[in-house]
């Protein structure tokens, strides 16, 4: 009787540790793990400016190519009613969409100018800094105004 109802215990943790799992293929699963590589790499060219992290020219230029590639993506992830997943984003998100778009627009507009200012050599801080603040910036306005933190 013991092993049966160890065996029911087991089977019910497993089952709810099962759920509250996001799927990685659902609108709410593909732009989180768009935002987390954002977050990576926008925190790498951080790093490099800010000296935690060796500064390497090439490398600073491909990362501002991938931020600037990866901020054109999530936008397309938010479907045009909220869904039932636990999301961090705020119903604003649907209420105020041109708001949205605007901010998100933004965004790409801050990283482009971010790749082109990493085009620029020979590499320096004075350069580079107020385009990473602007992409920083941009990331917070919205986040201020759309995410549920």
């Amino acid at each position: 009787m013991t092993f049966k109802r160890l065996s029911v215990v087991l089977l019910a943790c497993l089952m709810l540790s099962a759920c509250g799992g996001v799927d990685p293929n659902s609108p709410l699963g593909q732009r989180k793990a768009i935002f987390k590589q954002m977050l990576k790499t926008g925190e790498d060219l951080g790093g490099m400016l800010r000296g935690r992290i060796a500064f390497d020219g090439q490398k600073f230029a491909d990362g501002a190519v991938t931020l600037d590639a990866l901020s054109r993506e999530p936008w397309k992830h938010f479907p045009q009613v909220r869904e039932e997943d636990h999301t961090s984003a705020k119903d604003n998100v649907w209420q105020q969409q041109a708001r949205f778009q605007e901010m998100s627009r933004d965004l790409e507009a801050a990283t482009g100018e971010l790749v082109i200012a990493s085009q620029v050599q020979p590499y320096k801080v004075s350069n580079l800094g107020p385009a990473v603040q602007k992409v920083e910036d941009a990331c917070s306005a919205c986040h201020k105004q759309f995410r549920d933190h």
